[in-house]
């Protein structure tokens, strides 16, 4: 099998570089960043280092990378002759992949099979998103013969790394790749790991409102209390029971939603914690909580939930706390965050909420948000 994935970073490299290799798989690394391209290129070999309870060194091989950004023909034809595409760079980017991925399907020859398309992002539905821009450069009847695309849920912390690491990457040795099944019918990608699931939704958002919503809350409320360490938050009593009570607002929708049993939840949700509160990774909160801006988006990890529980007619008010303290989030190393003070000190409270977080007056969430957005406002002023 080969494959290529877009986005050569930590996570490319921790956890679906990792996997694949696990798979036997010949990995192509493309990405844009020359220096981490050039580094692949010469290497032999990198370690991924777990660490947790049962740590271990996995060594991973048979990799090469391509510079997506000045080396286009030969992405194309790396493309053209893959079994699989895979990719871990932001929701934000799946746009500039697209046209990249278009020219390798067009280049693939008719007695190939279909290419699995996975995308491998923090957001509902990547994968479709992802092809959504593929069909703007590829004719349909064509793109259906030649792609078959896949949507996932990943789970994997993986923690800015130390300075001198090189290629190697230090994760968490908890990890999920969950991907929906029926896309590919009886020819799914073997790969050892990935969890295949008939119904996707309820596991992307299980993950999202539970994993992703808890570790922001950890970052946004330890980032306030003056945490640095995202562990040291968790095991601050405050921060622990501001999380909790975030967590058990979105069990209640999860609960509601999607029918899991209300103790398997709760399961879920220790597991979680002991996660975020692992001491062997190196994790802050100014980086779980960067891109501020994004995280307070509609469809994300705070608005997305609070907006369906409020909906529903049910608890938002720890959520809510978790979105004032967010708009209080403000390290000089992230720009969203200074946009994002920018767009407070410009905008009325109302300009603001639905600017960042696409609710409407009318909305039942409004109000408890935008009460905090003023909050903050008069805070800066």
């Amino acid at each position: 099998m080969k494959a290529v994935h877009f986005g050569a970073g930590n996570i490319g490299r921790g956890f679906v570089g990792a996997l694949l290799h696990g798979a036997g798989a010949e990995i192509v690394f493309a990405d844009v960043n020359a220096e981490l391209i050039e580094a692949l290129k010469n290497a032999d070999s990198y370690t991924v280092h777990e660490v947790g309870v049962e740590s271990r060194d996995v060594t991973v091989s048979g990799f090469t990378g391509v510079n997506s950004a000045t080396e286009a023909e030969r992405l194309t034809r790396e493309i053209a002759s893959a079994d699989l595409v895979t990719c871990a760079v932001g929701p934000t980017v799946l746009k500039f992949i697209a046209p990249a991925i278009a020219e390798g399907l067009k280049a693939r020859g008719a007695d190939q099979g279909p290419l699995a398309v996975m995308a491998c992002e923090n957001a509902i539905n990547a994968t479709d998103t992802l092809a959504e821009y593929i069909a703007e450069h590829v004719p349909a009847e064509e793109l259906a013969s030649r792609a078959v695309f896949a949507n996932t849920a990943v789970d994997r912390i993986v923690p800015d790394q130390a300075a001198g690491q090189g290629l190697d990457v230090t994760v968490e040795t908890y990890f999920e790749w969950a991907v929906e099944s029926a896309p590919f019918g009886d020819n799914r990608p073997e790969i050892p790991g990935v969890t295949w699931v008939e119904d996707l939704g309820p596991y992307i958002e299980r993950k999202l409102f539970t994993v992703n919503t808890g570790h922001a809350t950890s970052a946004y409320h330890g980032y306030a209390a003056g945490f640095e360490k995202l562990s040291d938050a968790l095991a601050d009593p405050d921060v622990r029971a501001r999380v909790e009570s975030v967590l058990a607002e979105t069990k209640g929708l999860l609960v509601a939603k999607h029918g899991f049993a209300p103790e398997e939840q709760q399961a879920y949700i220790e597991k979680i914690l002991v996660r975020f509160a692992n001491p062997h990774l190196p994790d802050t909160v100014v980086r779980v909580g960067r891109a501020p801006l994004r995280k307070l988006s509609r469809k994300e990890r705070f608005i997305g939930p609070a907006a369906e529980a409020a909906e529903r007619g049910l608890g938002t008010r720890a959520l809510v706390e978790t979105v004032a303290a967010a708009l209080r989030f403000d390290p000089p190393s992230d720009p969203e965050a200074a946009a994002m003070a920018a767009d407070l000190s410009s905008l009325s409270s109302t300009e603001f909420v639905e600017k960042v977080t696409g609710l409407t007056p009318e909305h039942p969430l409004f109000e408890a948000v935008e009460a905090e957005v003023r909050d903050a406002q008069q805070r800066v002023s």
